[in-house]
C-alpha cells in the first residue's frame, strides 16, 4: 500500500435539523401576484478526515471509530503496534541473535524479539497466536501498577505502611534518639495500627523521613531473614555463608552455590508466612539449583502451602518507595 491512509468519521451523524446550516433568506417579490423564489438549501461541508501517515510495517489500519473503544497497552519504546481482540497493543520490536521469536510483558508493557531472518508476518502470525496469553499479562501487569501507585505512600507525620503484613503510622518524635535503632515500633494498642516512632524533626524533608523510616525496615529485615535462615537451613539440609539485602525492582531473592544468600528488603512488608516462603525457596537451591520437579518438592517438604504464599506474593501491592 502507498499514501496516506484516511479515517473519516461523520460529525453530523445522529444530530437533529436545529444543527442543519439555514437556508438564505428568501428573495423579494417584484409584483404581488408572481411567486416567491426560494433559493435552495445549502449543501452542508463534507466531513472533516483525520490523516495518519501510512507505516508499511504496521498492521492493517482499523475505523478511528472503533479506536475510540480499545483498550490500549503502549510500549514507551514501541516501534509496532497490533489489535488484538479488544486492544490495541503497541509494542517493542527488535531483531538479534536468536533462534525463535520472543515475547516479554514487563512493567513498560510488550517487548517482541525475533530472529534476524524471520519475516514480519510471521512476527505477526505468531503475536495472533499467543494473543490470549499476551492480554491477560498486560492487563495483569497494568493491574498490578494500578494497585502500586495506589500505596504510593507520602512521607509525613501520619503516614502508613505495612510492617510483617500489618498497618503501621509513623510519628515524628525528634525528643527521642532511639540510641543506634533510629526509630522505635510502640505495643499495639486496641484494634488501631501500631505506630513507628521516628527520631526525625517534624520540619524534615519528605526524603529524610522516607530514609529514616527505610533504614528502620532494612535493620528490622536483616535481623528477622537471618532467623528464618537459621530456621530452615537444618531442616533442608544446607548451610547458608552470608546474606545480602537488595532493593531490586522485580526479583525477590537470589542464592549462589557458595551459600550465599540475597533477599529483598521489601519483603519485610509481608506477613511472616510469605517471607518464610521465599527464605525457603532460596535455601532449597542450595540443594537444587533450578525449578525442577524436584526444586518444589523440596520446597514442599518444609513449606507445604508454598503454591498458594507463591501467588499471594505476586498478588499483593508492596508500597511504592521512589
Amino acid at each position: 500500500m502507498q499514501g496516506l491512509l484516511q479515517f473519516t468519521m461523520d460529525l453530523f451523524e445522529g444530530l437533529g435539523s436545529e444543527f442543519a446550516p439555514p437556508a438564505p433568506s428568501p428573495a423579494a417579490p417584484r409584483r404581488a401576484k408572481k411567486p416567491k423564489l426560494v433559493a435552495p438549501p445549502a449543501v452542508p461541508a463534507a466531513p472533516p478526515t483525520l490523516v495518519e501517515p501510512y507505516d508499511k510495517d504496521a498492521p492493517p489500519a482499523i475505523p478511528l471509530a472503533e479506536t475510540l473503544t480499545l483498550a490500549n497497552f503502549a510500549h514507551p519504546q514501541a516501534t509496532r503496534q497490533v489489535v488484538l481482540g479488544t486492544a490495541r497493543v503497541a509494542y517493542e520490536f527488535k531483531r538479534g541473535k536468536r533462534k525463535t521469536i520472543g515475547f516479554l510483558v514487563g512493567a513498560e508493557g510488550l517487548s517482541v524479539r525475533a530472529p534476524r531472518w524471520v519475516a514480519l508476518r510471521d512476527v505477526d502470525a505468531a503475536i495472533q497466536e499467543k494473543a490470549d496469553w499476551i492480554l491477560r499479562k498486560l492487563t495483569e501487569t497494568q493491574q498490578r501498577h494500578a494497585r502500586v501507585e495506589a500505596t504510593r505512600i507520602e512521607w509525613k507525620n501520619g503516614a502508613q505502611f505495612p510492617f510483617m503484613g500489618e498497618p503501621v503510622v509513623i510519628q515524628l518524635d525528634p525528643k527521642h534518639g532511639f540510641a543506634s535503632v533510629g526509630g522505635t515500633l510502640d505495643a499495639a494498642e486496641g484494634d488501631g495500627p501500631r505506630t513507628l516512632r521516628l527520631a526525625v524533626a517534624q520540619n524534615a524533608e519528605p526524603s529524610q523521613i522516607r530514609d529514616a523510616a527505610q533504614a528502620w525496615l532494612m535493620r528490622q529485615a536483616r535481623r528477622l531473614f537471618i532467623e528464618r535462615l537459621d530456621h530452615f537451613a537444618p531442616r533442608l539440609g544446607v548451610s547458608w555463608q552470608k546474606l545480602s539485602l537488595s532493593n531490586a525492582a522485580t526479583r525477590w531473592g537470589s542464592a549462589s552455590a557458595d551459600g550465599s544468600i540475597r533477599l529483598n528488603w521489601r519483603l519485610i512488608h509481608f506477613g511472616l508466612p510469605v517471607i518464610d516462603y521465599v527464605v525457603a525457596h532460596e535455601l532449597a537451591h542450595l540443594r537444587v539449583m533450578d525449578h525442577s520437579h524436584r526444586f518444589w518438592e523440596t520446597v514442599e517438604s518444609v513449606v507445604p502451602d508454598y503454591d498458594l504464599l507463591r501467588q499471594k506474593l505476586k498478588d499483593e501491592a508492596v508500597p511504592r518507595w521512589s
